[in-house]
């Protein structure tokens, strides 16, 4: 047999991120990384819906922070390190609050 040539750095590297990507689902939070969402809540429209959304998004098990922006009609999410937070999830909570999920978005790190 006729040995095989070795694979050129940039051409392992490429492979190696593929593997990666291959490897590590898209909802799974990566060991050292808080993850982060941005939620879209129809309804919201003063202090007190703001509380409501926090209380309940609040219970979810692994939540940090949650943050609401009335005048966008947003909530920020952080997980804490590893946890991920799973659209049913916050679905139930918003819900639960008595209001309509929007949108659910996982953010970049640093977003």
């Amino acid at each position: 047999m006729k040995p095989v040539a070795p694979l050129p750095s940039a051409l392992r590297a490429l492979l190696a991120a593929l593997l990666i990507t291959i490897a590590i689902p898209a909802g799974l939070a990566v060991a050292g990384e808080k993850a982060a969402y941005a939620i879209g809540v129809d309804g919201l429209s003063c202090p007190f819906c703001a509380y409501g959304i926090e209380k309940q998004l609040g219970r979810i098990a692994g939540v940090e922070t949650v943050l609401t922006d009335i005048g966008s009609g947003t909530v920020a999410v952080t997980m804490e390190e590893g946890a991920i937070l799973e659209e049913a999830a916050a679905t139930n909570a918003v819900e639960n609050a008595g209001f309509t999920l929007r949108s659910f978005e996982r953010k970049a790190a640093g977003e």
